[in-house]
């Protein structure tokens, strides 16, 4: 599995659906190697960062420049992992893993409000101002028991999800 000019065994299919939580067929991941092959221009085995920037649905994404650091240098089976928290088939547990991987910049367990902020900056630009994006934030945090100073681990990030899903926020326009 590493050259990427050889073809994938039965036994690597199975490794790698067992890897990803069977998220993925075994077909589709046949699909998935023949992409990653396309992707590993220079047949090492690993995509870069830049490799990866060339698929346009990544390229364009407001996140892509966070998600660059999670991606350099992935093996074929790390590659399906990664995109398997996007499947619709991925349990909400799978999704909100990826995510916190998302949100925690620097990689030490855990997610500041700044590190929130950040990321809402990147998804929301210029359409709200910063101050909306503080207000909105810490009424989400203060809704699910937390505040501006919370350290969140997975768990916390867990809860807020959850409660995010269940309650709608308004922004006020200033």
């Amino acid at each position: 599995m590493g050259n990427t000019s050889s073809m994938l065994t039965q036994y690597d299919i199975e490794e790698v659906q067992e890897h990803c939580s069977n998220t993925f067929s075994q077909q589709e991941i046949v699909s998935l190697y023949q992409r990653f092959c396309q992707l590993d221009r220079n047949g090492c085995g690993f995509i870069s960062a830049e490799e990866f920037m060339t698929v346009p649905e990544f390229a364009v994404n407001p996140l892509s420049q966070r998600l660059f650091r999670m991606l350099d240098g992935l093996n074929f089976k790390e590659f399906v992992a990664f995109l398997s928290a996007f499947s619709s088939r991925a349990s909400l547990q799978q999704k909100v893993e990826f995510i916190f991987k998302v949100y925690d910049t620097d990689g030490n367990g855990k997610v500041t409000f700044n590190e929130m902020l950040d990321i809402l900056r990147d998804l929301t630009g210029q359409f709200i101002s910063e101050q909306q994006r503080e207000k909105v934030l810490t009424h989400v945090l203060e809704e699910a028991g937390y505040t501006k100073d919370s350290l969140l681990v997975q768990a916390d990030f867990m809860k807020i999800l959850g409660n995010g899903l269940k309650m709608e926020v308004e922004v006020p326009v200033d």
